[in-house]
């Protein structure tokens, strides 16, 4: 995936038209009338054979006679012709091609190939992309460029737009140009054939010329992929995103539109989240969301103030706000007495400020520079309802001048709602133009304000350090999946409580005691040695019984009552289907459940991102992703906590405030270590804890279903997420004798990590950032601590001091660009650790990384001074050089492909 070749999507020099036309109402006169209509400075040249000329410039008859390569070619014919033209355009040497064409996917040529899948061969032979097909086309307004069937074209701005859907592209264009709001970038990715949203989201979270990012999403195709580009684009500028699908028969039409695989709405949205990304549910919001974005300020905090010449407007701005979870400013007597002054006296006298109906201009400004003078709050939101003592118009134009004489302006969010119609409307055009947020209702300017404040309450929450989990819980993946194995060999593919228990135990999670028993009279045997109380369920491959109305009963207390549930359970199966197998009986101890509480946790398979976590309380009729919080692995103790807040938030989990309920520290180790275990272990397909005892500190899995895969999985690309890969651990002993670990780095190491950059002298830190800088930031360290795998690595050696504390003594990092063609790396070691091999240890390390994921070039650059790293460089095979204008030294390698090396 070459962001190199889509350079040429964004900024192309030349463009051609296959099938322009000078028909009216044909796609070829559309495309070429937005094109010569937008301002592009480079050659248009049609390609058609029926004329000389279209719409007044010179055509060509074919793709041979263009007299140069295009970089950007349009295809407008219909979809049987699309396959000869890309193979031309490809050999031509032509770089990217839009495809408007639809339903290439059930269309077939003679041999039976769909005409897309022809198209994509074709394509990928000359190293040609594609956007599309059944694209509506792409608007770049920085460079004059409408190559798109849109109705109209997109005014200028600093948001991007990315669309599946050409309605929700039109739609979205039309309602910006009715608000002056502009874009960087409009593109309509269409079925996503080859150009899909990770490439757009690389691209674009690089790109000067956008500040924010807004997706409209049917389905994802490349999920890990995706989560690393939009990862890494949302550290940097904000991504809204609106999903499809929310229903079943939605996903079912999501599928149809795109030809996409439909996945759980829930784990998209765990997805979503957990990629930094913010969901808004709707187009209202949507609009609400570029809205903020457009128009406002970055985030200054969340304290809001109200200003309203009504209560009405003010108090449901007020519940909106704190039911989303927002905070109203509190006001200083100081401010307070301010406005005593310059209101009349039936005023609110606090937050919100009702100014009273008969507000005009003067009363508005005033109140305004009181609030913007104060250092009370961080946003303030000025509510207006239509009065028949002043034009609304003339209250928002003393409104945009105050604003923007105010020394405060770029220190506050200002937000605005002038409601009504007719009345409304010329004023709502003018802070359009001034480039003030408006909005048409009070609930609507909150919600566009609390989904940046979400968005930033996201970011912080995955920046936040994860606690360590104890030391003495265990993850032993050999034991457990040696257990898994011989299950699969003996083709036992669904395993019950008694039979996961040491696979479970092995990651520190108790299941309650169980046996298995054969007879009526071996079950009695077995309950008197686990102990009564005890339940009896029915082992059965043909029915899984979870109810005491049929193959389970409970509470058992003696022999005979279960020598009778024996035979009375049999019966009950044998009544419901004759042909049922019975292996024979779980005896299980009853666990003591007063002042305890019961939740449910699964992991389910989504057929989008691969497994996913997901905790709630359970029921007969329980959807975990309908009924739970959802979480994609891996999952650490802060991930975890943020499931459990998650899930008591949304009342998928609550607490029954019960004497030995629920203990977050308790649970968040728990899904911690689910999470270990789904990651270590590729054989199992599903989990179902239902109930899970949580008793204060102490979980028990109480009654446990697992199923395994029958077939082999990769373990590679299982995941959505690239898990911590402990596999490249090693041991190592230095020149001193001191032994170290060498590791790929946490986010458990931030603390560390941070007085190990403490911790270097002023020359090596001056080597190291190449010049001077201050002790690292919180959000910096985050950075550098909590990494994609999928796309940089960091090793860390450390050791144990005196004290028995581990200790970072050197680090070495590299990050790829996405096309995986270079990676450069930079490295630093404490003073006291340097000239006794550490150093070499890891760069070799890290040189063995990169050819082992077939990345061609390694590189790195350091200083005049740093002569000793240019000598290491040079002695592991780095080719090294000067670069005397900019006074660096380059250190290149070359490295062979795993399969070379091997």
């Amino acid at each position: 995936m070459s962001q190199r070749s889509i350079h040429a999507l964004f900024k192309p020099k030349s463009i051609a038209v296959i099938g322009a036309s000078n028909t009216q109402k044909r796609a070829g006169r559309v495309l070429m009338k937005n094109l010569l209509g937008s301002g592009f400075s480079g050659p248009i040249m049609p390609v058609t054979p029926k004329y000389d000329s279209v719409m007044g410039v010179l055509a060509y008859p074919n793709i041979e006679s263009l007299p140069i390569k295009p970089d950007l070619a349009i295809i407008c014919t219909r979809a049987s012709r699309v396959p000869g033209i890309v193979e031309t355009l490809a050999q031509f040497g032509c770089k990217v091609v839009i495809i408007m064409a639809s339903g290439m996917a059930n269309e077939f040529d003679e041999n039976g190939v769909s005409l897309l899948s022809l198209t994509q061969q074709h394509a990928k032979r000359f190293g040609m992309r594609i956007l599309g097909s059944n694209s509506l086309g792409m608007i770049i307004p920085p460079i004059g460029l409408n190559a798109s069937l849109a109705h109209s074209s997109a005014k200028k701005g600093k948001i991007a737009f990315v669309s599946q859907s050409a309605a929700i592209c039109t739609t979205v264009l039309d309602w910006a140009n009715n608000k002056d709001i502009g874009f960087s970038s409009f593109i309509s990715l269409g079925d996503a054939s080859d150009i899909d949203f990770d490439e757009l989201l690389d691209y674009l979270g690089r790109d000067s010329s956008t500040s924010a990012i807004m997706l409209y999403i049917d389905s994802i195709n490349e999920k890990r992929h995706f989560l690393s580009a939009a990862r890494a684009a949302a550290r940097n500028k904000p991504i809204f995103v609106i999903k499809s699908g929310r229903s079943q028969e939605g996903v079912k039409a999501a599928m149809l539109h795109t030809g996409g695989i439909g996945g759980n709405d829930a784990v998209y949205e765990a997805a979503f989240k957990r990629a930094g990304m913010l969901r808004v549910n709707d187009l209202i919001e949507l609009f609400a969301a570029v809205e903020s974005l457009a128009h406002s300020t970055p985030l200054k905090g969340e304290r809001v103030a109200i200003i309203s010449n009504g209560g009405g407007p003010a108090v449901l701005a007020a519940d909106e706000l704190i039911i989303k979870g927002g905070k109203l400013a509190q006001l200083s007597e100081d401010t307070v007495n301010k406005l005593n002054q310059i209101l009349p006296s039936t005023w609110s006298g606090q937050n919100p400020i009702d100014i009273v109906g008969d507000a005009n201009s003067a009363r508005y400004t005033k109140a305004l520079n009181i609030l913007m003078d104060s250092q009370e709050m961080d946003a303030i939101l000025v509510l207006h309802s239509p009065s028949a003592l002043e034009e609304s118009d003339e209250i928002a134009q003393s409104l945009i001048e105050a604003i923007k004489a105010h020394p405060n302006r770029n220190k506050l969010n200002i937000l605005t709602n002038w409601s009504g119609e007719n009345s409304a409307y010329p004023a709502r055009k003018l802070f359009n133009k001034a480039v003030i947020p408006t909005y048409r209702t009070p609930e609507g300017a909150v919600k566009a304000f609390m989904h940046m404040v979400e968005y930033r309450r996201n970011q912080r929450l995955l920046q936040e350090v994860p606690q360590s989990i104890p030391d003495n819980i265990p993850a032993d993946a050999t034991s457990a999946r040696a257990l898994l194995q011989k299950a699969q060999n003996e083709q036992r593919f669904i395993l019950e409580t008694h039979e996961t228990r040491d696979i479970l135990k092995a990651y520190g999670l108790n299941t309650i005691q169980t046996c298995f028993a054969k007879t009526a009279d071996e079950a009695v045997k077995l309950a008197n040695k686990v102990g009564y109380p005890v339940a009896l369920k029915v082992q059965s491959p043909d029915l899984m019984y979870k109810s005491d109305a049929h193959g389970v009963m409970l509470n058992l207390t003696n022999d005979e009552e279960v020598k009778q549930a024996a035979h009375s359970i049999t019966s009950r199966v044998r009544e419901i289907n004759p042909d049922a197998k019975i292996d024979g009986m779980i005896v299980q101890k009853m666990a003591l459940t007063a002042g305890a509480q019961e939740v449910r946790v699964s992991v389910i398979n989504d057929p989008v991102f691969g497994p996913a976590i997901c905790l709630g309380e359970g029921g007969s009729e329980w959807d975990p992703t309908r009924d739970a919080a959802v979480a994609l692995p891996p999952l650490n103790m802060t991930l975890a906590r943020y499931m459990v807040i998650q899930a008591l938030k949304a009342n998928k989990l609550r607490d029954r405030h019960l004497p030995l309920g629920l203990d977050m520290n308790a649970l968040c180790i728990m899904l911690t270590q689910i999470s270990h275990l789904i990651i270590d272990c590729p054989e199992i397909a599903s989990l179902d804890l239902n109930p899970v005892l949580a008793a204060g500190e102490t979980i028990t899995l109480l009654d446990v279903n697992m199923k395994l895969n029958q077939a082999d999985i990769d373990p590679k690309t299982r995941l959505a997420i690239m898990p911590y890969p402990k596999e490249l651990e090693q041991t190592a002993v230095l020149k001193n004798g001191i032994e170290i670990m060498l590791r790929p780095i946490l986010p458990e190491d931030e603390p560390k990590h941070l007085a190990f950059d403490n911790s270097l002298s002023d020359e090596d830190r001056y080597k190291r950032y190449f010049g001077v800088r201050s002790r690292m930031t919180h959000e910096e360290m985050a950075v550098l601590t909590q990494i994609d795998y999928a796309r940089e690595m960091a090793f860390i050696a450390t050791a144990v001091d005196d004290n028995g504390e581990s200790i970072t003594l050197g680090a070495v990092r590299a990050s790829t660009d996405p096309d995986n063609t270079e990676a450069e790396f930079a490295m630093a070691v404490r003073g006291d650790y340097q000239g006794i091999g550490l150093g070499k240890l890891l760069l070799e390390k890290l040189v063995n990384y990169y050819k082992s994921t077939d990345t061609p070039v390694l590189a790195g650059f350091t200083m005049f001074e740093n002569r000793s790293m240019a000598n290491l460089a040079k002695n592991l095979g780095f080719a090294v050089s000067f670069d005397m204008e900019e006074h660096l030294i380059k250190m290149h390698m070359d490295l062979p492909s795993s399969d070379e090396s091997s």
